[in-house]
């Protein structure tokens, strides 16, 4: 298998004791795949294992033709980016001073940051469309905008890869609608992104394959319309589900009876 990010036969978990095995998953081009799943199934792990954070409990992972075991961390941090749910840093800090943090792995220790990384950043914020915030604090701005930030940090840190975690979590109903929105522009500009997501109709609108994780059921990859079905989905979550296509011809998730109750 060859791609910019490779998971082969992978299991993931902590002291030995696994929560998904058997991964198998191929990132090349320009690309989105969403990973989905209930809560505890490991998603978060499988980000951290594919950061390099927690090793791999057995199978390799390789980044660029690299097996992850080999590479130091700046060097994964300059093939693969990170965007998390939230800004965990110091919030004083200035949009563009976050921004340019994403240049951090491609200095030197103790270099700073010089006209070239704060061009990185500035294109960034433009091609994003917030460069009018850049001056301002970054607990002075939006939640949507706080979240095109960070993303804006992953493009300054200028890999092909980007993983993002939730990011559309705790956004309003426009700014979900405007971050896949960019979302669907980064992969166009030819990148290759991996997303975590709890909503179903956000991997119909964006991406072109699917990770599924589930409780005590294989790792389903593949396809979005091979793999995210309805059935699939009253497996995962319990429930009396539906898909249904819009006159506008969006997939939705529907519950066929709404007496129904999660299984336990």
């Amino acid at each position: 298998m060859t791609g910019r990010l490779v998971l082969d036969d992978v299991a993931i978990g902590y002291d030995g004791q696994p929560l998904a095995e058997g991964i198998d998953l191929v990132l090349s081009g320009s690309s989105t795949t969403c990973l989905m799943g209930p809560n505890g199934v490991g998603k978060t792990t499988l980000f951290k294992t594919v950061l390099g954070i927690v090793p791999p409990l057995r199978g390799r992972i390789m980044i660029g033709g690299d097996d992850i075991a080999t590479l130091r961390p700046e060097q994964i941090a300059r093939r693969i980016a990170h965007v998390p749910q939230a800004y965990q840093g110091d919030p004083s800090h200035s949009v563009i001073d976050i921004v340019v943090m994403g240049r951090t792995a491609r200095l030197g220790i103790f270099a700073a940051p010089g006209r070239d990384d704060y061009a990185a950043a500035w294109r960034a914020l433009e091609s994003l469309g917030i460069a009018d915030i850049a001056d301002r604090s970054a607990d002075r701005i939006s939640g949507g905008q706080r979240q095109l930030m960070l993303i804006a940090r992953a493009l300054t840190q200028d890999t092909e890869l980007i993983i993002m975690d939730e990011p559309t979590a705790s956004l309003d109903l426009g700014n979900r609608f405007g971050l896949l929105d960019q979302i669907r522009a980064l992969s166009a500009r030819g990148l290759s992104l991996l997303v975590s997501t709890h909503e179903p109709e956000h991997a119909f609108a964006i991406a072109d394959h699917v990770v599924i994780l589930g409780r005590g059921q294989p790792v389903a990859v593949g396809p979005v319309d091979g793999i995210l079905t309805a059935e699939r989905l009253r497996e995962l979550y319990g429930l009396d589900l539906a898909i249904e296509t819009t006159p506008m011809g969006r997939r939705v998730v529907t519950r066929s009876d709404l007496s129904a109750t999660p299984a336990r």
